[in-house]
């Protein structure tokens, strides 16, 4: 259960509305500033560079999801990064002259810009400029619902702030006077502001502790009952929520949309054999996500670390999926998981979307990856679902010993037993109404199991 909203975190929720309108009334261009493919390679050792369109594309995605009107978007191909403007002074020039013709009110940049880069561009082009950690932290600041999500959204939105605060106050020269026995010339207005953003950042981060220890709590909760988690991971808008939903029959927000989903939802499944599993939806990935927004969102992530199997749900009709597919593998390893690692399971998704050739071309990739196939799903229509749960199963099977089980007819309790405790794989009646049974159950069951069924016979062990 979350835990409710304080009235202070609840009035920045209900000032979205404006800010929606606010945003729907801007006139937006997004400019992305991209090092030609030579200069990429070179400066990230990129093996699967992002195509420029994708980029661009997935640039004013981000500008949609709050509701900016983005009225044009050019891309920019650059040799070198400029430490003044980042652009070249030409670039900067020309886009000038297209904002004064487009009336432009907003400007955002497809990259990480520097406080002095952000201060010298709005000098130049006259209109707001935000770049896309800016952008990404205004989305999650719309999109956070629990107080845990609103906090982590806040501290990493304060620590934004507090590296960019020369840009806020033009009386920078103002101090003022000490207080009392301190003396001395007093404080400048920005070591002021300075100084409350990080007394409140430091509040934050005790809620956080706070926050994450109630989690906690939950998580060992979970673990005396206890069932396998699953987490669903992968990159934002690749149908995370859309399989969550298909899966479990639940109705977690899902729409066609980057960072739809932000605060962490858990939901209990029964998988084909009767086994309970809980599924976790989380915050979706994305390429150069700051590191101080994954450590921000590192509470929300601890279901992935915790847990027994991980679904990395990919959009395989996405032109970029293998450029993807390398940004979730990497802030995995920032979790400290391997993307090879046994308990995960790839889920191409959006199968519907797929014509018959490049259906093809997949399922003979899949052959290649030897033990660890994908399975080829569609969340939305159902597609490749059995085979899903088949697989996640036969995933937390490898940890379990299967027995046989031999009932008389008037052990029904004993029966009832199983089926709430134990996985019935097989079922067979004989004469006179006696049962035999195949049954798999979880380590931690097997000696109560064992305790009250002593002529059980172990048929299979774990392979884990």
């Amino acid at each position: 259960m979350t835990e409710p909203l304080t009235p202070g975190e609840e009035r920045l929720r209900r000032q979205a509305a404006p800010e929606s309108d606010i945003a729907a009334a801007t006139r937006t261009l997004v400019v992305g500033p991209y090092l030609t493919r030579a200069a990429e390679r070179s400066a990230r050792n990129d093996e699967t560079p992002r195509s420029i369109e994708a980029r661009l594309d997935e640039a004013v995605g981000l500008a949609a999801a709050i509701e900016l009107d983005v009225t044009q978007a050019i891309s920019v191909q650059i040799q070198r990064i400029r430490p003044s403007t980042y652009l070249g002074k030409g670039r900067v020039e020309e886009i000038a002259g297209l904002i004064a013709a487009e009336d432009i009110g907003l400007v955002v940049a497809d990259c990480a810009l520097s406080p002095v880069q952000q201060r010298n561009l709005e000098k130049a082009w006259g209109a707001k400029v935000i770049d896309r950690t800016g952008l990404i932290l205004e989305i999650f600041g719309r999109r956070a619902s629990t107080r845990e999500g609103t906090l982590q959204v806040e501290h990493a939105h304060l620590a934004y702030q507090k590296s960019r605060l020369v840009r806020s106050w033009t009386h920078l020269e103002r101090q003022r006077g000490g207080f009392g026995f301190l003396g001395g010339p007093g404080e400048t207005q920005i070591e002021a502001d300075r100084r409350q953003i990080q007394e409140r950042m430091t509040k934050i981060e005790r809620d956080l502790d706070s926050v994450t220890r109630t989690r906690g709590l939950h998580r060992k909760s979970r673990a005396r009952v206890p069932y396998p988690i699953v987490a669903l991971v992968g990159y934002t808008n690749a149908g995370k929520s859309t399989l969550f939903n298909a899966l479990t029959k639940a109705e977690v927000k899902a729409q066609d949309m980057l960072f739809a989903t932000l605060d962490p939802t858990a939901r209990a499944t029964r998988l084909p054999h009767g086994e309970t599993v809980i599924l976790s939806d989380t915050v979706g990935f994305i390429s150069d996500l700051p590191t101080s927004l994954i450590a921000a969102f590192r509470a929300t992530l601890e279901d992935v670390i915790e847990a027994d199997i991980l679904l990395h749900v990919r959009d395989v009709s996405h032109g970029d999926t293998e450029a993807q597919r390398e940004d979730v593998d990497e802030v995995l390893r920032e979790l400290g998981i391997e993307a090879n690692a046994d308990r995960i399971i790839e889920v191409w998704n959006k199968a519907d979307l797929l014509h018959e050739g490049e259906r093809t071309r997949l399922a003979n990739l899949g052959k290649q990856n030897g033990g660890a196939k994908p399975v080829l799903v569609s969340a939305l229509t159902g597609e490749g679902l059995d085979a899903l749960a088949a697989s996640i199963e036969a995933r937390v099977a490898k940890a379990r010993s299967t027995f046989a089980v031999e009932l008389g007819p008037e052990e029904g309790a004993a029966l009832n037993w199983l089926y709430e405790n134990a996985e019935v794989l097989d079922r067979r009646s004989e004469e006179g109404g006696a049962m035999r049974l195949a049954i798999r159950i979880a380590p931690e069951k097997e000696p109560r199991f064992l305790n009250r069924f002593e002529s059980a016979r172990r048929i299979g062990t774990p392979t884990s």
